[in-house]
């Protein structure tokens, strides 16, 4: 091979990497901004019929259960679901598709992240079944302080403005566990950084 055909092949390998490189950067460009925008802690903005509830979210304490909210609120999961159960000076529940407390999403369930962060007026913990490993998708927000819940389910975010718009949602029968005949439902979810 002359020297030239060499420097030729070298000149070539040398451009087929820096193509790869700048398409690789532009095709991570979408990703990059999206991380770049992802600072501070995450807000679940529930739009619910009165008003807007902001929810600080808590990664510090719940990794696993605010990643799944945030990753199921971006996929538009949560709009139009319906706070199924609801009982005054309790709770209220929602983040089931079918809107009967047996349902959730299509990813598999989590593992409890119990911590002592006490449940009080405003906190969303995550529902699930006698199996501690069983939250997916659906949560609930307490009423009132519920020291009998504390270490028993996963606390993931507080409610920081618009309790009011929780206290709003229309309740349901104490003879059927609180579930809802005409229950309201989420009118739309979205995740802020802050």
């Amino acid at each position: 091979m002359s020297e030239k055909s060499s420097k030729g092949s070298r000149l070539m390998a040398v451009l087929a990497f820096a193509f790869v490189a700048v398409f690789a950067a532009a095709a991570a460009f979408p990703t990059l901004v999206r991380a770049q925008s992802e600072t501070g802690t995450p807000h679940l903005m529930l739009e619910l019929p009165a008003g807007t509830v902001d929810i600080e979210l808590l990664p510090e304490v719940a990794p696993q259960h605010v990643e799944r909210i945030v990753t199921l609120t971006d996929d538009g999961f949560y709009d139009g679901i319906v706070f199924h159960r609801v009982i005054d000076g309790f709770m209220a529940q929602t983040g089931d598709p079918t809107g009967t407390g047996m349902g959730g999403s299509d990813l598999p369930d989590l593992p409890a992240e119990f911590s002592a962060e006490p449940f009080n007026r405003g906190v969303l913990g995550m529902a699930r079944a006698m199996d501690p490993n069983s939250a997916n998708s659906q949560f609930f927000i307490t009423y009132a302080d519920a020291p009998h819940l504390n270490g028993q389910y996963t606390v993931f975010g507080r409610v920081v403005s618009g309790m009011e718009f929780v206290d709003a949602l229309k309740k349901g029968d104490p003879a059927s566990n609180g579930m809802v005949t005409e229950p309201d439902a989420v009118v739309s979810a979205t995740i802020e950084y802050r």
